[in-house]
């Protein structure tokens, strides 16, 4: 079976987006049901302003609390100043945004786009002196909630001028989920030849064609895709953006399409059963409600 990497962005990238706000111990707990099925790198937290994203408003205080050594955590940061409170704590791994549309970029990060490149610039450097890998997520990078298409020139400008700031990984992001097959086999492609940078694959599941667009993505050769444990969360700036993939729903699919995971869908199921008891409603994955096949 082929390897594949399955980054967990459920206690960041999902729980920024809930009405529900997990406090420490719960996020803890989270992060450690996650780590029971085998995830080895996951996205904890979020150094951004707290009064623009509440449900992140505890970063460190919940790295604090987690167990070193057993897995990459990352940590989102957008300036230095979150960089320079991710600093502060255990974290493993850094990874900045740029939205490849500026007046996304404005309504999200309150900067166009090529101020979002210059910070990437500026923290780069500092991360890799700290020996702390860096990765970028180009967000829209299929389309854009206020300007519609994103051509895919414009991606490959916007990928290039963040690949020259030297970091370890660039993260293509269809974060409204508007991408299927076709468009990720095209964008994979044309980035991959533009730049030398290892690709991971984030897509959102919005209009019902991300986990399409994950197996794309996978058949493409791109060996990290992002997901959220029960396919919580979602973009809290784009309307109407709706949740990740489900984890469980993605490693079911890769594991039946000759993929290793290294997860166990049946832990992962009983975590997402667990987050949807928290939320106080079920979870959108669909394999925790209906198991794996053949039945374990």
């Amino acid at each position: 079976m082929s390897p594949i990497t399955i980054v967990e962005v459920g206690p960041r990238d999902g729980l920024q987006n809930e009405a529900v706000v997990f406090d420490t111990d719960a996020k803890v707990d989270f992060i450690n049901r996650c780590l029971a099925a085998g995830a080895q790198r996951i996205e904890v937290a979020s150094f951004v302003n707290p009064k623009r994203v509440p449900q992140m408003a505890d970063a460190e205080a919940v790295l604090d609390r987690l167990h070193p050594d057993v897995a990459s955590y990352i940590g989102l940061v957008l300036n230095e100043r979150g960089f320079a409170r991710a600093m502060a704590t255990q974290v493993d791994e850094v990874n900045l945004v740029v939205m490849v549309t500026d007046t996304f970029s404005l309504k999200n990060q309150g900067m166009n786009t090529a101020a979002a490149i210059d910070a990437v610039a500026a923290v780069a450097p500092r991360a890799k002196d700290a020996g702390l890998p860096v990765s970028v997520t180009l967000s829209a990078s299929f389309g854009c909630p206020y300007e519609g298409e994103v051509e895919v020139s414009r991606l490959v400008d916007v990928a290039q001028q963040v690949a020259a700031a030297g970091i370890d990984e660039l993260a293509i992001a269809d974060t409204i989920g508007v991408a299927v097959p076709k468009d990720v086999h095209q964008r994979v492609s044309a980035v991959r030849e533009a730049v030398d940078v290892p690709l991971r694959v984030h897509v959102h599941n919005t209009r019902n064609s991300g986990y399409a667009s994950a197996l794309a993505a996978a058949e493409a050769g791109v060996g990290v895709l992002d997901a959220s444990l029960g396919g919580i969360g979602g973009c809290p700036f784009a309307p109407r953006a709706t949740g990740n993939i489900a984890t469980e729903d993605l490693v079911y699919a890769l594991e039946r399409s000759g993929f290793d995971t290294g997860l166990d869908l049946d832990e992962l199921c009983r975590a997402s059963e667990w987050l949807g008891q928290q939320l106080g409603r079920p979870t959108p994955g669909l394999v925790a409600k209906a198991g794996g096949f053949p039945p374990s």
